[in-house]
């Protein structure tokens, strides 16, 4: 056999295995899987301050609930009634909630006024409630009594303030209603904040 055969039949024995290493090389996949991390939450909290929560951040359902509640009537005599309420439920990721009444309640001269709670927000760690206050009846007897409306709400524990938007009546006392002349007097405050309620228009 001729030297020129031999280098040929040895060529091609090296040719067989390198193509059978090329073609399960490039069948080969590499997977690399990176190892995952849960994301940093830094909550301030000053002593004796409530933590802020994110106003951007809570889910809100409102549906209607069933509620006995004493209510004036014309003869100024009070009954228990049963009366379908706003439910306001508001959900914070890792907060506790507690379920509990706003009322505003205003007294009046007459059973020609109505009092309505037209919104609630949340401002500055705050429930913001604010009622609208008219006298739909002013031909009404002048006897004197108290009008009220009321929504419940479950969210995590907050102070409350209430805003009646109408006239301090005489008898109304103290610094848990502030009685303002129009909705804009807090309008630039209610902006930075989360409405949570609006009453339906009827």
């Amino acid at each position: 056999m001729s030297t020129l055969t031999i280098q040929s039949l040895w060529r091609r024995s090296l040719l067989i295995p390198i193509a059978i290493l090329l073609a399960f090389s490039t069948g080969c996949r590499i997977e690399q899987e990176r190892a995952g991390r849960l994301p940093d939450v830094d909550v301030d909290v000053e002593p004796g301050r409530l933590p802020r929560y994110d106003v951007e951040g809570p889910d809100v359902n409102v549906r209607t609930v069933e509620r006995t509640v004493v209510v004036p009537r014309v003869e100024v005599v009070q009954e228990t009634r049963t009366v379908q309420v706003p439910y306001i439920d508001v959900n914070l990721p890792g907060a506790e909630r507690r379920e509990q009444t706003l009322t505003a309640t205003v007294r009046v001269p007459s059973g020609g006024y109505d009092i309505d709670i037209q919104n609630v927000y949340m401002v500055n760690n705050e429930l913001w409630v604010i009622a609208q206050l008219e006298e739909e009846n002013p031909n009404a007897p002048r006897v004197a009594t108290t009008v009220a409306d009321r929504v419940v709400i479950n969210a995590p524990e907050m102070p409350v303030r209430y805003y009646i938007i109408g006239d301090r009546l005489s008898g109304n006392v103290g610094d848990k209603y502030r009685f303002i002349n129009n909705r804009q007097a807090i309008q630039k405050q209610l902006s930075s904040g989360r409405q949570l309620y609006s009453r339906p228009a009827v």
